[in-house]
């Protein structure tokens, strides 16, 4: 079932070779050139170090390049599962994915842009983004309301004549503070009697310098501000865009929302079961290097069984994510619905344990910037939240395992 093509094994191997030679080497050094860059929430003197476009040509170069884009031409053509053990590998790294272009949330705008965009739209806004040379931001989640349930959307995106008209308030945008961010995707509800709730939502193309659009302020993760990158709060008034600017046409953005999370929660699940790896071998190998009363830490108290109770929920989460993966590659997303909720349950908090069990044998260490260790923290304490809450998951399935017992949603 897991079988995998003697071409993506290549890419595979060769993304390992460049994450081993390229990445790992400089990324202590490079996440303190950025803090020392980004001293403060001043998102406005943000900059990333020259570093990362080096390493950007470096891979590049090398074709390992938008390997998200199952588009032969554009990408490199991997199916979903093929790609998902690339980001497991780039998961282990907190900037691997957007050395290789395949972060988010540029690599789900991207997408979002090849199924559905116009042609003039790829042109303008996909062409740069897959070369690269900007960034894009995805706004969704609203401050006034309990974005859990995305029907309570207030932001709106009016018609009038041949223009949208845009009002609203977002926050949580992530990639905002990035200073190469220049196009939005906004989703907003557009009023419409004669459609369902679930059609009247649109995702529209904003300029981020557009007249209206107010970058409000950056919201930090646990004191931390995420630079460069950041995580914003944003103010569209009476924003103003052409009508060409809708993604697929008015009323479409749920139907384009779903295609978008469902590869895209392929990859925040693979990246945290990189992450937990590199977790548990920064654990073992801090354990077996420090000693207390006579033993090795990692030999002290339960420690041991942490390791094995590691080790197993990373296999049951990857093996969980691979098989979503590749229910989404033979039978399409809506046949693997309950997969892809039940891995955004499982792997963010199979990394949250894990995290927490390497933070503790590290000690102080573990909670310094010393190791990547509070990057993956809250890395994995925030998917908890992002793409949808636990809560909301878990109703899915549970919602799911009724229908095929015959207890389907009764019609109000």
């Amino acid at each position: 079932m897991f079988e995998l093509s003697a071409r993506a094994k290549d890419y595979i191997e060769r993304t390992k070779t460049f994450i081993t030679n390229e990445i790992e080497p400089i990324e202590t050094e490079f996440w303190n050139e950025v803090h020392r860059l980004n001293p403060s929430g001043d998102w406005t003197q943000w900059q990333w170090p020259a570093q990362l476009e080096q390493l950007k040509a470096k891979a590049q170069a090398a074709g390992l390049w938008n390997m998200f884009l199952p588009d032969p031409i554009l990408g490199v053509g991997l199916s979903v599962q093929e790609y998902a053990h690339i980001a497991e590998l780039t998961g282990r790294s907190l900037i691997a994915p957007t050395v290789f272009n395949c972060n988010a949330p540029d690599s789900g705008n991207m997408e979002v842009l090849w199924r559905y965009g116009s042609d003039q739209q790829k042109q303008q806004w996909l062409t740069p983004l897959l070369e690269g040379k900007i960034r894009s931001v995805f706004c969704m989640t609203e401050p006034a309301v309990a974005s859990s349930d995305a029907t309570n959307m207030q932001a709106t995106a009016v018609v009038e004549g041949d223009e949208i008209v845009l009002n609203g308030r977002k926050w949580w945008s992530s990639g905002l503070g990035d200073p190469n961010a220049k196009i939005i995707i906004f989703m907003a509800h557009t009023p419409d009697e004669t459609k369902d709730r679930h059609h009247q939502h649109s995702m529209v193309l904003v300029p981020i310098d557009s007249a209206g659009v107010t970058i409000e302020r950056m919201l930090p993760v646990f004191g931390d501000y995420d630079a460069p990158h950041g995580h914003g709060e944003i103010s569209f008034n009476n924003v103003r865009v052409p009508v060409s600017n809708f993604i697929g046409g008015a009323g479409q953005g749920f139907e384009i929302a779903q295609g978008r999370l469902g590869p895209g929660r392929i990859h925040h699940c693979m990246r945290c079961i990189g992450a937990a790896e590199k977790s548990l071998e920064l654990m073992i190998d801090r354990g077996m290097s420090r000693t207390a009363f006579g033993k090795e830490i990692l030999k002290l108290g339960g420690n041991l069984e942490r390791v094995a109770e590691a080790r197993v929920a990373i296999d049951q989460a990857r093996l969980l994510t691979l098989y979503a993966a590749y229910k989404m590659d033979t039978l399409g997303n809506m046949a693997a619905l309950t997969e892809i909720s039940a891995i955004k349950v499982v792997a963010p908090s199979m990394l949250e344990k894990v995290v927490d069990m390497a933070i503790q044998i590290h000690g102080g260490a573990g909670v310094s910037r010393d190791t990547p260790l509070t990057g993956f923290f809250a890395q994995a304490r925030s998917l908890r939240l992002a793409d949808g809450p636990d809560e909301v998951h878990k109703g899915m399935i549970a919602k799911l395992e009724l229908k095929k017992r015959g207890y389907g949603a009764r019609k109000k």
